[in-house]
């Protein structure tokens, strides 16, 4: 397969890119600047140097032709301002899905974030972040052209995956390494039967192709 990550210098994307290389994927990253190259070769992933925030759906879109997959895993990251939640959770969100369908590229994921909500209440930063996340998966959702997929992680840490997980509809929060939502991700991107699916990802006991597997045609 060929896949398309956005925001490819990411920590869960740079996993990503990893695993997907080492089974014999040929993966590319979108990334906003030029010095974070080397970062995705290391990795296994073709660069492609491209401003999500300014580009234009089409060219977006003529570096996802071809691809059999694309996956959203850009953020404006925690140290940005509410402004930029709209411009990069959501805008580009919706600008690469909208891409994807002009490129032809059907499977689509989406690293969102649990309590990602359009109607999330409150006006600090992170209220910010979970409205647009929640608006761009509301957009994603609705776009019969995709095959999407979108997966709701808890807390974030960076500590050793464990291989073992709880993905449900809903799971309650809870804590979850990149390395196990960069595995998931792997996992569902080889699975088009969770299309259709919003999904939620914490530490667990079951091992993640096991647990991508029970969800698939849910």
């Amino acid at each position: 397969m060929r896949i398309v990550i956005a925001g490819g210098h990411g920590q869960i994307a740079l996993r990503l890119e990893r695993l997907l290389a080492a089974r014999g994927d040929e993966v590319a990253g979108i990334i906003r600047k030029a010095e974070q190259a080397d970062d995705l070769r290391r990795a296994g992933a073709e660069p492609i140097v491209l401003d999500l925030e300014s580009a234009s759906v089409e060219e977006v879109a003529e570096r996802l032709r071809g691809a059999d997959a694309a996956v959203f895993a850009a953020g404006a990251g925690p140290g940005s301002g509410a402004a930029r939640k709209d411009t990069v959770d959501k805008a580009a969100a919706v600008l690469f899905a909208d891409a994807a369908i002009r490129a032809g590229v059907r499977r689509f994921l989406v690293v969102s974030s649990m309590g990602a909500d359009p109607g999330h209440p409150g006006n600090e930063v992170f209220d910010v972040y979970l409205r647009a996340k929640g608006e761009a998966d509301a957009y994603v959702r609705s776009l019969d052209a995709l095959d999407w997929t979108i997966l709701r992680p808890g807390q974030l840490t960076n500590d050793a995956g464990t291989g073992l997980v709880r993905l449900e509809a809903h799971t309650g929060r809870g804590p979850v390494p990149r390395d196990d939502v960069a595995a998931a991700l792997a996992e569902l991107v080889d699975t088009p039967a969770t299309a259709g699916l919003t999904l939620e990802l914490i530490s667990g006991s079951t091992p993640v192709s096991v647990a991508v597997k029970s969800v698939a045609g849910n």
